[in-house]
This record gives structure tokens, C-alpha cells and sequence, in this order.
């Protein structure tokens, strides 16, 4: 039979399962409400004492008081009248419930106790065979006892109301809704308390898992919790330390990753200076060299895209140093106009070798940005790139600087087909992610508004006073 029982608890895996814990804390709420009634009542009556339950425990047994009656007739043997009095008033003050009197030989009604019962004065043969009828077995309770065993000295009744009878079981069985309900209230008590003990561990346990799910490490990712017991929730834990170990893991190929693609970039970025440097030798050199048109515009494609390619390789080097946070930064309080001048006047030439328009609507009294200046310049120097690439068409360029609401802006607008435009020298886009980082390290906003008239773009940063 334990052989059957560890089986089945086996099946259940009440360790494993917090479904199966609480369903037995039920099943044995259910169970304890039938089981804990008759221990109720076997507690009561074993430890209650008997005024608590309502009656006394000398009424409780009629055989016993008959016996002791008719004893105490016996013993009045030969007594006086005053004798019996006092005799039964002494009984009374034990059986304070009862009611004793006494009847001579000649059938008068001697004292009475209490004094107020209804007793006739004189007692008839016919009336004394109906009162012993009419009591015999019946309520209350009533012993006749012939005072010193004899007829002729008269004799002493005793009577006692049935209820005041009952025993402690019977009066504990009278009490049995009273002990069911308590006994009921009581398992169900128990019940929720053990319920909000079993809840308020598994509410512990998903906490502490919440906590270790939003409280990350210094590198990023959570500590991985420890798993206290195989149960649903430790099942949950375990997934979750899974979860971190992959997520460390990736980070670790991701940084393994990372460090070989800088590692790459910054290796062809010096393998490949050294050609081009070379190439741009010999592109001068050619230019010295008499050509046909053809040969000379073809010497000039060449020299621009060369341009173009040295420019990618140093976006390329900027944006590694930029995403490894290796790039150096300087800020100070800068002179945003006199920097814009100077930025303008580098590439004036060449923005006026392409034929373009050039409007500059720079302020006299100028404003102050906390920002490094040769990062702004490097941010100024791959916008004015693109527009002199990608923005040909439209053969216009025009800087502004100006307040507005408290702040510093920068404008450039230029009439290109827009970013969405089509462009011969289309790139990857690096040279505006390297801006996007730069201007957000500096702490400026930035936004862009281009369509096919052309491309409005604006920098917002606060003033320094």
C-alpha cells in the first residue's frame, strides 16, 4: 500500500508543480471539514468544563440522584419534623435547581422548597396513585422516597426539570450546528491562510525574477537568478538564465565581431592610402603632360573620384572611432559664426568652380555653442560635400545663421532633386551617419526637410551666454 502511495505522489510531483501544491491544499480543506467535526466535539467535551456548556454535572445522571433520595430518606429514620426540615433545606442549597418537600403519615403537606410550589395541603390516596402516575417517567424529573423506609412515617419528593438533566454529550450534540459552523469557519480560515502563505511565496519569487529581469548589470545584460526549487516558476528562471547566457555569448561574438571589422576597416584604410596617395602623384604629374580633351577630362574623372574614395576611407576611419567612442572630443565655447566664415571661405572656391550661386546671411553679432570645433567643421565639411555632389543641379547654396526662441540655428538650403533624388555619386550614407553621431554627442538637434525643389537643413543648439 505505501508502495501505491509514493507511486501516485510520484505521478503528481507535487515538487514540480505548484498547480498540483495547491490542488492538494484544497483537497485537504474538503477533507478536514468532516474529519475535524467529530474532533471538535471530542476536544469540547474532554476539555470544556461542564458550566460552560450549560448545566451541572450533579443533575446529570438520574439514577445517581434517585439513589441518593432515597439514601437521605433512610437516614431521617426516627427523625423529627424539624429534623427533615432541616435536612431538606440543606440538600436544597446543593440542588439549588430542584424542589423538595415532605408529607407526614397522615398526608399532610409539611414544608415546601420553594415555598411557592403547588402542592395540595392534604394528600388523598386517589390523588397521591395519580401524581405517582402521572410523574412516572415524565417531566420533571421526580423521586419519592418513604422517609425511614417506612410507609406509616410519610414520605419526600424530589423533583428536578428534564432540562437540567441533559449530559455533557447531549448538550454538547444540542450545540453540534454551533460546533459545525465553528469547525467550518475555522477550516476555511486555515484554508485562506495557508492560500495567501502559498501565493505570497510564489509573489516573492516572481519579484525577486522581475527585479533580476530589470536591474542590469554593469555590462548591460541581468545576472541570471538562482533557481531555488524545479517548479514552474524555477522552470521560468532556468529559461531566463538561459537566456542571459545566450545573451552574453552574443555579446561576446558581437564584440569579437566589432573589434575585427575595426580592426579591418582601420587595416584598408591604411593598405589603401598608400595606392591612392601614389595614384594622385601620377594624376598630377599627367597634368603636366600634353593631352588630347578626351585624355584630360578622363585625367580629371579620375582625379575626382580619387578625391572621393580618400574622403570615404577617412569617413570610414571617423565612424569607427566614432562608434568605439575613441574619437577624440574637445568641446569649448565657440563662435559659431566666425567658424561658419571661416568653413565657408575653404570651400568657396570650389563651390564657385561648379557654377554655383552662394548666399551667406551670417548675423554681425554672433552666438556662442559649447561644441569641439573641428568636430562642427567636420560635421560643416560632409554636408557642404554632399551638396556639392549630389546637389549640382540646382547650382545653389546659401548659409544662414540666426536666433530663434532663446537658441542658435544654422541653416543650409540648397535646390538639388532632394535626398531622394537620383544622383551619379549616390554613396552609403556614411558621411550623414558620421554627422548624426558628431551632432548628437555636441548635444544639437538637428532636422532635415528635403523633397524635389530641393533640401533645408537645420541645426538647434542652445546659447551659451
Amino acid at each position: 500500500m505505501s508502495g501505491r502511495f509514493r507511486s501516485l505522489f510520484g505521478r503528481l510531483k507535487l515538487k514540480h508543480s505548484l498547480l498540483n501544491q495547491y490542488l492538494l491544499i484544497i483537497l485537504l480543506a474538503i477533507v478536514l471539514v468532516p474529519v475535524m467535526f467529530p474532533l471538535s466535539i471530542t476536544v469540547v467535551y474532554l476539555f470544556m468544563p461542564p458550566e460552560d456548556l450549560g448545566g451541572e454535572e450533579i443533575y446529570q445522571f438520574g439514577a445517581e440522584m434517585e439513589k441518593m433520595w432515597h439514601n437521605e430518606a433512610r437516614q431521617l429514620d426516627g427523625a423529627s419534623a424539624e429534623e427533615i426540615d432541616a435536612r431538606l433545606i440543606r440538600l436544597k442549597e446543593k440542588y439549588e435547581e430542584a424542589s423538595m418537600y415532605w408529607v407526614d403519615g397522615q398526608g399532610r403537606t409539611r414544608l415546601r422548597l420553594p415555598d411557592t410550589l403547588d402542592v395540595p395541603e392534604r394528600w388523598t390516596p386517589a390523588y397521591t396513585v395519580r401524581f405517582m402516575k402521572e410523574r412516572y417517567d415524565g417531566d420533571p424529573f421526580t423521586v419519592v422516597a418513604f422517609i425511614g423506609g417506612k410507609e406509616e412515617a410519610g414520605f419526600m419528593v424530589f423533583e428536578l426539570p428534564r432540562s437540567e438533566m441533559t449530559t455533557r454529550g447531549q448538550q454538547i450534540w444540542e450545540k453540534r450546528d454551533t460546533v459545525l459552523i465553528m469547525t467550518t469557519l475555522s477550516v476555511i480560515v486555515l484554508f485562506l491562510f495557508v492560500s495567501w502563505i502559498f501565493f505570497y511565496r510564489i509573489r516573492r519569487r516572481l519579484l525577486r525574477l522581475q527585479q533580476a529581469m530589470t536591474k542590469p548589470s554593469p555590462h548591460g545584460i541581468p545576472s541570471p537568478t538562482v533557481v531555488h526549487k524545479p517548479d514552474e516558476i524555477g522552470k521560468l528562471e532556468q529559461a531566463f538564465n538561459t537566456m542571459i547566457g545566450e545573451l552574453e555569448a552574443g555579446r561576446r561574438r558581437e564584440r569579437e565581431e566589432e573589434r575585427l571589422r575595426r580592426s579591418l576597416i582601420a587595416n584598408l584604410s591604411h593598405d589603401l592610402r598608400t595606392p591612392l596617395t601614389a595614384i594622385r602623384g601620377h594624376v598630377y604629374s599627367l597634368q603636366e603632360e600634353p593631352l588630347s580633351e578626351k585624355g584630360r577630362q578622363s585625367l580629371a574623372l579620375i582625379d575626382r573620384k580619387v578625391g572621393y574614395l580618400g574622403q570615404l576611407i577617412d569617413n570610414l576611419m571617423s565612424y569607427t572611432l566614432l562608434a568605439a567612442g575613441k574619437y577624440p572630443y574637445r568641446p569649448e565655447r565657440t563662435d559659431m559664426v566666425r567658424l561658419l566664415r571661416t568653413v565657408c571661405a575653404n570651400w568657396y572656391p570650389a563651390f564657385e568652380n561648379e557654377g554655383f550661386e552662394i548666399e551667406l546671411e551670417l548675423p554681425e553679432r554672433g552666438f556662442a555653442w559649447e561644441v569641439d570645433p573641428a568636430w562642427f567643421e567636420r560635421v560643416m565639411d560632409n554636408l557642404l560635400q554632399n551638396v556639392l555632389r549630389h546637389a549640382k543641379t540646382g547650382n545653389y547654396l546659401a548659409v544662414r545663421a540666426f536666433r530663434q526662441d532663446g537658441a542658435g540655428v544654422i541653416e543650409l538650403e540648397d535646390r538639388g532633386p532632394g535626398m531622394n533624388g537620383v544622383s551619379g555619386d549616390k554613396g552609403a550614407g556614411i558621411g550623414m551617419t558620421i554627422v548624426a553621431l558628431m551632432l548628437k554627442e555636441m548635444k544639437l538637434d538637428w532636422d532635415i526637410i528635403s523633397g524635389s525643389g530641393g533640401t533645408v537643413i537645420r541645426i538647434r543648439g542652445l546659447i551659451q551666454i
